[in-house]
């Protein structure tokens, strides 16, 4: 949709700017509802109210599922692989320290040497911290996908695997850059949180460190709420950005830029809406994920009556047992995972191309595109 995407660079050419809203627009009813309005796509091309952006995300979804799984599952299993290609070096690398700590254990030291405990550590940690940027970076291209699937699902054309994975490839490196600074911030206050209430435990339950750990737990948690609102804000102030990357093309700072000026004035309605796709994603994938736990659970029964004369076959029918319930936990844990991951974005995305209706006049061009009829005149 090469030739679509210049669509969304700006407003219709030659246009002038849009009027002001007509009667019947605010929070509760959105913008009122025009029968005529074409609707080549997911979504009715107007501005776009709470009803049309939960049925578009949905309608997005369940049309353009495959090659959104199929991205998703690329990215996550290829992640998935590297992290565990990287506990595996750690533990290579970590052999000689293992057979230290372990004499130590066997001689009843209460005080294994510390630099293989340090080792061990520092080796592991390293590993753990590379898997977070592996599964970081994997959300990031999901988060490029969801955008590319709507520029086509909002013009109602189909859309390949190939194709979005290939545009999703080359705005990674945008969408990566324009995540960021809300990561960097979220990381920010969960760490002073996190230190703040080590601190706090260490001083209230083991009663160590004295007043510099109350001290550092008064700080900690102190900056971590007093920072938690600012970077609810400014999360909600560059939710757009991933999707004008993809959409517009645009650079981390120019994606970062536009996605503010765009929430600008309509900052509520965005973290209104944003936060309720985000819960009715979490309670869906919770529910879809209990059925999945309890066929794992029941796959367990048979490793619980072996034959214990016999040790090999006794250990492979617990094996077996113990796989499939890995097996189905993690395929539970996966499709759960796919909704909490693409609905939230869908849903910004929609959220996006509702903010360039509204302020910039969209829809014409958006008509043009998906070669529809306009709406007449009344």
């Amino acid at each position: 949709m090469e030739h679509a995407v210049t669509h969304y660079s700006g407003g219709p050419p030659g246009s002038p700017p849009p009027g002001p809203p007509g009667p019947g627009y605010g929070w509760n009813g959105g913008w009122a509802p025009l029968p005529d309005a074409p609707k080549p796509g997911v979504v009715p091309l107007r501005p776009l109210g709470l009803g049309d952006i939960l049925g578009g995300t949905f309608s997005a979804f369940g049309r353009y599922w495959k090659p959104l799984l199929g991205t998703a599952a690329v990215a996550y299993g290829t992640a998935l692989l590297v992290a565990c290609g990287a506990m595996a070096v750690a533990y290579a690398l970590c052999t000689d320290e293992f057979d230290v700590i372990e004499r130590s254990i066997r001689a009843n030291d209460s005080h294994p040497p510390t630099s293989a405990l340090v080792s061990v550590a520092v080796t592991f940690g390293v590993a753990a911290l590379f898997g977070v940027l592996c599964l970081m970076a994997a959300s990031a291209l999901t988060q490029a996908a969801s955008p590319a699937v709507l520029q086509e699902a909002v013009l109602g054309r189909p859309v390949t695997f190939r194709q979005v994975w290939g545009r999703a490839v080359r705005r990674f490196p945008a969408v990566l850059g324009a995540l960021s600074v809300p990561w960097l911030l979220s990381l920010l206050v969960g760490a002073l949180l996190s230190a703040g209430y080590v601190a706090l435990m260490l001083t209230v339950v083991e009663n160590r460190g004295g007043e510099a750990a109350g001290v550092w737990a008064a700080v900690g948690l102190g900056l971590g709420l007093l920072l938690a609102p600012a970077a609810v804000w400014l999360w909600v102030l560059f939710s757009l950005a991933p999707a004008v990357a993809v959409f517009e093309s645009a650079s981390p700072v120019q994606a970062l830029r536009r996605s503010a000026r765009l929430v600008k004035g309509s900052w509520w309605r965005i973290f209104g809406i944003t936060l309720l796709l985000w819960l009715m994603a979490t309670v869906a994938s919770s529910l879809i994920q209990m059925p999945f736990n309890l066929l794992g659970a029941f796959s367990m029964v048979p490793g619980m009556d072996v034959d214990h004369t016999d040790d090999a076959a006794a250990a492979a029918q617990i094996m077996l047992s113990v796989g499939g319930y890995v097996l189905i936990s993690l395929l539970g844990s996966f499709i759960s995972q796919i909704l909490v991951t693409y609905f939230p974005q869908l849903t910004t995305g929609l959220l996006y191309v509702d903010q360039r209706i509204r302020r910039e006049g969209l829809a014409p061009a958006l008509i043009d595109a998906a070669q529809v009829p306009p709406p007449p005149r009344h």
